[in-house]
């Protein structure tokens, strides 16, 4: 028996071992997706006889791409008539999503393009170029101006307001900076991220600044403003757009309530208060808010004097096409969109100052909101086709 010692193997053996072992199974990943696309646009699988068949295979060919494990070259099925299969990798793409984050996100904490393929070779094991990271932040820069100087052209029936918070360095000190969004659904039904502001606090003076930048590039036809119910965004949408009705999420405000009622009645207070807002129409809400008071209100006072004062606020959605009540009666489409922002910025900690702050921020919700193009979101046709909102 071999008595000589048992070496250990080395941190940075293991680190390539695992490296390789990840990249194997990242290429592994992606050739069983592409290989299921290229399934689609055959109409059979991998040597089937079948009927009805679309195309034919024509072999496959390698591309590179870049991953934050490495570089990795995946074997790409094609076809005679449809081409290849795309849809995973996207046409021309060589880099994962995930890396041009990471490059975005430290060149706005002020890594230059210079040390930039320093720090992807420590990562990655490969280099990216500095003209590779200068399109990816030449092409971030251009995004968050174009969307800070982008003329409003169309009107915009409908006007979604809200906040999210992050740390940031101000004046020194790391605080707890608010970062204001807006979007409208326009009259082509579409939803578009119209503005996103960084502000000491959500303020009326900070939401009267995000305002006055939308009216000066042209916000027109506002009908509807839909928040919740901060006093600071209620007085500035008031005082820039006085002909616009201001509807309170009613999610906010049956969290208002409940967070009036012990926790054993919790749960069906927010059933009973939700049936309100789910109403048929108007007069049916009024109704349940009548039935909800005279039973089980009783036993909680100051929940119910919550939604009393809340009620009128939360039931502007009423005057609106029917089909279009269920997305008007709360901004739960910007909850969404700020809990995608904070997850893609949570690695980045506290942001060196408010302007890397509101470029990462601007530039991931440009990002998870550029989907939103694929489809209308509301019929803005029937605002003046019908009427009669209840039908």
């Amino acid at each position: 028996m071999d008595d000589t010692e048992f070496a250990a193997p080395s941190h940075e053996e293991v680190r390539t071992d695992v490296r390789a072992l990840f990249l194997g199974a990242i290429r592994m990943t992606l050739e069983m997706l592409l290989e299921e696309e290229i399934r689609g646009l055959v109409g059979a699988g991998r040597w089937q006889q079948v009927a009805g068949r679309k195309d034919q295979r024509n072999g496959s060919y390698l591309r590179g791409l870049l991953t934050s494990m490495g570089h990795l070259e995946v074997a790409v099925p094609r076809t005679r008539s449809s081409g290849s299969a795309e849809a995973v990798l996207g046409r021309y793409k060589r880099r994962s999503e995930e890396l041009d984050e990471a490059i975005t996100s430290a060149y706005v904490q002020g890594v230059s393009t210079r040390k930039m393929g320093r720090v992807t070779r420590a990562l990655m094991g490969e280099e990216v170029s500095r003209s590779t990271v200068s399109r990816v932040t030449k092409s971030l820069e251009e995004k968050v101006e174009g969307l800070r100087t982008q003329p409003l052209t169309q009107a915009f029936p409908y006007l979604y307001l809200d906040a999210t918070f992050l740390d940031a360095r101000w004046a020194r000190t790391v605080q707890n900076v608010s970062a204001l969004v807006a979007y409208g659904v326009g009259e082509d039904g579409h939803r578009h991220l119209l503005a996103v502001t960084l502000g000491g606090s959500e303020s009326q003076d900070s939401w009267l600044e995000l305002l006055r930048q939308l009216l000066e590039r042209g916000l027109k036809g506002v009908r509807l403003v839909i928040a919740d119910g901060h006093a600071g965004l209620a007085a500035a949408a008031r005082q820039s757009l006085p002909e616009a009705q201001l509807q309170r999420c009613t999610v906010h405000l049956t969290r208002n309530v409940l967070a009036k009622a012990p926790w054993r009645l919790r749960g069906r207070l927010g059933k009973e208060t939700s049936a309100v807002f789910e109403a048929p129409t108007p007069q049916d809400a009024r109704k349940r808010l009548e039935a909800l008071q005279a039973g089980l209100g009783r036993q909680v006072p100051e929940a119910m004097e919550c939604l009393r004062e809340g009620f009128p606020s939360a039931t502007c959605f009423f005057s609106f096409p029917k089909v279009h009540w269920k997305r008007l009666r709360s901004t739960n489409g910007l909850e969404r969109l700020h809990g995608e922002v904070k997850r893609r910025i949570r690695a980045v900690g506290a942001f060196p100052d408010r302007a890397s702050a509101w470029r990462l921020i601007t530039a991931v919700a440009l990002e998870v909101t550029g989907i939103w193009d694929d489809r209308r979101y509301l019929d803005m046709a029937l605002l003046t086709s019908n009427p009669d909102t209840t039908e």
